[in-house]
């Protein structure tokens, strides 16, 4: 076993591995690369035609399903129809900093799409899971509060980042008491989290202002690396040898870029409380629960 963590990423032959939003950036160079390692990859989309799109560039069968996270009627469909085993889910799909969105539920359109979605689908899916659930966090998680009094932007004026940065400090608090709920029940399920660093991909694509955004996409693409390294950490947080509620990211420069590495997180994102009302309230606004095991 080598000290860099890419060097522990393990074969993934004849697994299956369910990828959410598995068409575009990091998450179908992901895909791309696992179909490559003979792995049974299903992507799972909003758009069925970017989705078969996609999945005509990678090696091997590729399955490609529908599935809108910001609809949880979506999210039980699918995991209604899907009843194979799943090896990993990743659960990578994600929106950033759009205007003031609200999902098929109502919720705020990050929050909703990028941790309730996700949150629905794995807890429906968690009895099928046979090694891990990965979910793709980000840096941004350190501007991220948990608001309980407003989590879906009713009362708040909304602004779009710090909005992002909720959602995905979420995503790593969903991932700690994930692990915590597993071990408690002896499960040999093992919850992990990654992120990207700077990875140019269309995520960052800003909407109205066009010198803004050509600005930024000229900074990104000085800072930033391609999806395929940007892809790199899922890929450790789904095969490697890591322990539960580890997170990966990249090393060099305050995570951006580089070979991946274990990277910690922000204290807010540690901490259990939170965590835990996190998961209560998440029950209670998409009518999922922690399954029996």
């Amino acid at each position: 076993m080598g000290n860099r963590l890419d060097d522990r990423i393990s074969s993934a032959a004849d697994r299956t591995i369910v990828i959410t939003g598995g068409n575009s950036g990091i998450g179908r160079a992901a895909a791309s690369m696992l179909a490559g390692m003979d792995a049974h990859v299903v992507l799972a989309v909003r758009n069925l035609d970017k989705g078969r799109a996609a999945a005509k560039t990678m090696r091997g069968p590729v399955d490609v399903r529908q599935l809108d996270l910001a609809d949880l009627a979506s999210v039980r469909a699918f995991a209604e129809e899907f009843t194979d085993p799943i090896d990993i889910l990743i659960n990578n799909a994600g929106i950033m900093a759009p205007p003031l969105g609200r999902t098929a539920d109502g919720f705020e359109s990050q929050f909703g799409t990028n941790h309730l979605g996700h949150f629905a689908l794995t807890n429906l899916l968690l009895p099928q899971i046979r090694d891990r659930v990965v979910t793709v966090s980000s840096i941004g998680h350190r501007m991220g509060t948990i608001d309980f009094d407003d989590l879906n932007w009713e009362r708040r004026p909304y602004k779009p980042m710090p909005a992002y940065g909720q959602s995905k400090l979420a995503n790593l608090l969903f991932t700690s008491e994930l692990q915590r709920r597993l071990t408690e029940v002896g499960s040999p399920v093992i919850a992990t989290a990654a992120h990207p660093g700077l990875a140019a991909t269309n995520l960052y694509r800003l909407q109205g202002n066009r010198l803004l955004a050509s600005v930024t996409e000229a900074v990104i693409g000085l800072i930033s690396q391609d999806e395929q390294q940007g892809a790199v950490p899922t890929l450790c947080a789904a095969t490697a040898d890591i322990p539960g509620n580890s997170y990966v990211g990249p090393r060099r420069f305050k995570e951006t870029f580089g070979q991946p590495k274990l990277v910690g997180r922000s204290r807010e994102a540690q901490d259990a409380e939170v965590a835990r009302r996190l998961w209560t309230v998440s029950e209670e606004l998409t009518g999922v629960e922690f399954p029996e095991l």
